[in-house]
């Protein structure tokens, strides 16, 4: 599914959308360049999960766990990841073979680690259109993500 939008606003709706329809053990995997919005997804499937707490990029620490939400929510940022044995020795297989919600931005730059069912979400920035567009294009691998047909926007 592809989608245009024009702000902020519409890439935290379709985040928050598929956030309210997603189950645990879900797994989404974010891939676009700095400024994309990547974080505003993250923010609007968290806000979908009803996740009260602030939402940073773990930029630093690898991931962020929020658990005010009716699933727990793992956020991962593996941009500064070098080798896939640091993303092992945080406990990568632990957190999205949880009952969580895992969302990995950057997840591109650890494909031979992401299991075979995920929502993989690329956010391209499209200059000509102006600054705050967005094509969102999103695909899912297994039949568990079914719901990403109803997302509207």
């Amino acid at each position: 599914m592809d989608f245009i939008v024009d702000s902020i606003e519409k890439t935290m709706e379709i985040g928050r959308q598929l956030g309210e329809k997603c189950n645990a053990g879900d797994i989404f995997c974010l891939i676009g360049d700095l400024g994309t919005g990547k974080t505003h997804f993250t923010k609007g499937l968290a806000e979908g999960l009803g996740v009260t707490d602030y939402i940073t990029s773990p930029t630093f620490t690898i991931v962020n766990e929020y658990e005010s939400g009716r699933l727990k929510l793992y956020h991962f940022d593996v941009y500064r990841v070098n080798d896939p044995d640091e993303i092992y020795a945080i406990g990568f297989d632990e957190y999205i073979f949880s009952d969580g919600v895992s969302i990995i931005e950057w997840a591109n730059y650890i494909e031979e680690l992401i299991p075979e069912e995920y929502i993989k979400v690329t956010l391209e920035k499209l200059p000509e259109k102006g600054e705050e567009f967005r094509k969102i294009i999103i695909e899912s691998y297994g039949k568990r993500y079914d719901y990403v047909k109803e997302i509207k926007i």
